[in-house]
C-alpha cells in the first residue's frame, strides 16, 4: 500500500507490503527497510527497523510520537474520496493543538508574527518530554491561547496561524 503523507509540514511517500517499507522524501534520501511492528498497549507500538527499536504512539488524528518526539502527521490514501493536497496549501485559520495533557513551558511566537512552514511555535512539557509544536504551513500567527506555566489539555488549541 503507498500513501502520500506529510510529516511536520514536509511532504513524502511511503508504502508498506509485506513486512517491508519506503519511505521517499522530497528533498533527501530515500529510506527502504524491513522491519517488524508488534501493539504494545491502546494505540501504542513497538516497532523494530534494522536492530533498532521505537516506541510509536498515536496522539490523536494527526500527531504521532516517536522515542519520546511529537512529529505532526497527515497520511493520503490514493484511493480515498479526499484530495492530495501540497503542505500548507489551504486556506483560512489552522489551530495548532496539544496532543496530549502537559504544561507550556516555552511560546516561541507572537501574535502577527509571519511564520515558515515546519519553524517551532510552542514547546509543551508532557511526561517528563519537551516537544515543540511546528507549524503545519507558512503563515501569519493570529492568536496565541497558551502561556508559559499553563497547565494544558490533549486538544486544546495552543497557537493559530493563517
Amino acid at each position: 500500500m503507498k500513501y502520500e503523507i506529510v510529516i511536520d509540514g514536509k511532504a513524502a511517500t511511503f508504502s508498506v507490503a509485506d513486512g517491508h517499507f519506503a519511505y521517499h522524501p522530497g528533498d533527501s534520501d530515500s529510506i527502504e527497510s524491513n522491519y517488524s511492528a508488534a501493539p504494545v498497549g491502546d494505540g501504542a507500538w513497538s516497532i523494530l527497523i534494522d536492530g533498532r527499536s521505537y516506541a510509536v504512539k498515536a496522539l490523536g488524528a494527526s500527531a504521532v510520537l516517536v522515542n519520546g518526539r511529537v512529529f505532526q502527521v497527515e497520511v493520503f490514501d490514493p484511493r480515498g474520496p479526499r484530495g492530495r493536497r501540497a503542505p500548507g496549501e489551504g486556506s483560512g485559520p489552522q489551530s495548532i493543538t496539544a496532543p496530549m495533557p502537559g504544561r507550556v513551558v516555552h511560546v516561541l511566537v507572537e501574535p502577527g508574527r509571519e511564520v515558515a512552514a515546519g519553524e517551532g511555535l510552542i514547546v509543551v512539557e508532557a511526561m517528563k518530554m519537551q516537544n515543540e509544536m511546528k507549524a503545519p504551513r507558512a503563515g501569519r500567527v493570529v492568536s496565541v491561547e497558551a502561556e508559559a506555566g499553563a497547565t494544558v489539555s490533549a486538544g486544546d488549541i495552543l497557537v493559530v496561524i493563517e
